[in-house]
């Protein structure tokens, strides 16, 4: 009999020592459920490339964060699709826009109990679908729009989001919005930049669940390249140098390295998106009995926090919450 030889099963013989030995844990507050809300609905309206996703009613949204906050689950990500789009995006600043009246009633129904952060783009509210000011040309202009996302930023803390999510990746942003933050005298509301945000083909379903697609080309210019690592490190610095107080990497499972790399470089929160296009694909191949829904489900999250990032956004985040509980 051969014993001279290091014997791993042993710590994997069963499920209590499994847990005994896992060096990376879930649980409920690791997770961020992204939702959508939709001006002018009575019901919630079922998203056709993303099952068991909404886009919500006001009334819908607010018992979907409740049970959110029961399930323990750490926060909200807020997306809002207007009943009128324009070419500046000027419902995303209204008082009485959809994203803002939404943050008025979840901050009056939760109070602190959840974080709620406000995701801060245009393409949502824009009748072009860029997430910025497009010139004649058909360019988006970044420093004019840098002006529309502290007016919005400005707007969403007035609303009482506790965090603001800048996700546009235009150059500046992070600044321009503290800027505005402080001159209103919200100078204790947190940025949560999206610093690393790549130019993905796995935000489809969220094109239909935002009624953000762009009406002309695509965000491959002011989006990252998906080849560059050493990029994302230059935006998640510079981010920082503008004053973000955590960051976010976009998508999550493609861009693992990135999550590695961005966590081992920073001292602040970092999050990961693990996005519709993710999402969909494990749904798709569960409903044709290919994959094990929940282990999937799991093993994606496991592998997101595993790589380094301290909190997920997710969109079974309040279900996952629930399996872990």
């Amino acid at each position: 009999m051969t014993s001279g030889f290091a014997r791993g099963r042993r710590l994997r013989s069963t499920p209590a020592m499994r847990r005994w030995t896992a060096q990376t844990r879930l649980a409920p507050a690791d997770f961020v459920l992204p939702v959508f809300v939709k001006e002018g609905l009575t019901d919630p309206q079922p998203i056709s490339s993303m099952p068991g996703v909404v886009q919500h009613s006001l009334d819908s949204l607010r018992k979907a964060a409740h049970e959110a906050a029961e399930a323990g689950i750490s926060g909200l990500m807020l997306f809002g699709i207007p009943a009128e789009k324009d070419a500046v995006g000027s419902q995303a600043d209204a008082t009485d826009g959809i994203v803002n009246v939404a943050l008025q009633q979840l901050r009056g129904d939760l109070g602190d109990e959840l974080v709620l952060m406000a995701d801060l783009c245009l393409c949502e509210y824009t009748d072009h679908g860029h997430c910025g000011i497009v010139t004649p040309a058909g360019v988006v202009d970044n420093d004019p729009t840098l002006d529309r996302y502290a007016a919005v930023a400005i707007a969403q803390a007035r609303a009482g989001a506790h965090v603001i999510a800048p996700s546009g990746m235009m150059d500046g942003q992070v600044a321009a919005i503290r800027a505005g933050l402080d001159s209103a005298a919200f100078t204790e509301t947190p940025v949560l930049a999206y610093a690393a945000k790549y130019a993905s083909g796995f935000y489809g379903p969220f094109r239909e669940a935002a009624e953000g697609a762009p009406q002309f080309g695509d965000r491959s210019t002011y989006q990252m390249d998906p080849p560059n690592a050493d990029e994302a490190l230059r935006e998640v610095a510079q981010d920082l140098a503008e004053g973000a107080d955590a960051v976010m990497v976009k998508p999550a499972l493609p861009y693992l390295d990135i999550v590695s790399r961005v966590a081992d470089a920073v001292d602040v929160p970092v999050s990961a998106y693990q996005v519709s296009g993710e999402y969909a694909m494990v749904e798709a191949a569960a409903a044709q009995g290919w994959i094990d829904r929940r282990r999937a489900v799991l093993e994606t999250l496991t592998a997101i926090r595993r790589a380094g990032a301290g909190s997920v956004l997710t969109y079974w985040a309040v279900e996952a919450a629930r399996w872990l509980r």
